[in-house]
């Protein structure tokens, strides 16, 4: 089974991706709505909710965890990696590799949380794969409880994009990267304030696309995973705001199981 934890309901860009790219495959998944966003709490804090995230998914037969959260990948998918003896894949590095094979001047611009911007770590890996790239970082704390409102139409989030998007789209770059598996639901928003030549990059099919290679380098791995399709989804708050952003993710009805992995 493949395990999959993200700060909310966001993350399940990234299980409806796993879906479409290996339908085959069983996915439980997490999500830490009660105590979501976790771009704008301590290190420290996000290591520890990383840690029962993982412990839980484990303990329902995850053999393999995707950290479906930028801001939990930034600070915690070192020491996740470190811990525990399963593979895991974030959302982080085949977002970069796929934008420095895009971009075509090697003006790449990351919009992310303050976890994640100031974790500097796509500056880090775009450079370590593109050294002569240049990378434009904004932080915008307001688009996950945005989006986690529902807030997908309104005024007020263009507005707000608009001004996040501004100091990017002026230093004329080509490639953006959503450094966050919220922002694919703003996509629609997004794309038109960002400027058409941009390309925007979606990291969810990435991951998607990355797991399918990993598994498939590795068939004796692959073959230990059930091949059942069941799905399982959790969070730790079952609000309605959730059930309808999971149902506007996967275009269908999605059974929300509460629970609590606090430790």
């Amino acid at each position: 089974m493949i395990g999959i934890f993200d700060s909310g309901v966001g993350g399940m860009t990234v299980a409806r991706a796993v879906e479409q790219v290996l339908p085959q495959r069983s996915i439980v998944y997490f999500g830490d709505v009660a105590r979501t966003p976790y771009g704008s709490k301590s290190p420290e804090t996000i290591q520890r909710y990383a840690c029962q995230n993982t412990e839980f998914l484990l303990d329902k037969g995850a053999k393999l965890i995707i950290i479906a959260c930028n801001s939990a990948a930034s600070v915690a998918g070192d020491l996740l990696k470190k811990k525990y003896d399963v593979p895991i894949i974030e959302v982080i590095s085949p977002a970069v590799k796929l934008a420095t094979q895009k971009s075509r001047l090697g003006r790449i611009a990351v919009i992310g949380t303050r976890a994640t911007i100031n974790s500097k770590v796509y500056e880090k890996n775009i450079s370590d794969l593109r050294p002569e790239a240049t990378v434009f970082s904004q932080q915008c704390p307001l688009l996950v409880p945005l989006v986690e409102e529902g807030w997908l139409h309104k005024r007020e989030t263009k507005m707000i994009l608009r001004r996040y998007l501004h100091p990017l789209k002026v230093q004329s770059v080509d490639t953006l990267v959503l450094g966050c598996t919220h922002y694919p639901l703003l996509r629609h928003l997004i794309e038109p304030r960002i400027g058409a030549g941009v390309t925007v990059i979606d990291s969810s099919l990435a991951v998607a696309h990355e797991l399918d290679e990993y598994l498939t380098k590795r068939p004796a791995f692959a073959d230990t995973l059930s091949t059942s399709s069941t799905t399982h989804y959790y969070v730790s708050d079952r609000t309605e705001t959730a059930l309808n952003t999971a149902q506007r993710i996967f275009d269908r009805p999605v059974d929300l199981q509460q629970v609590s992995v606090t430790g």
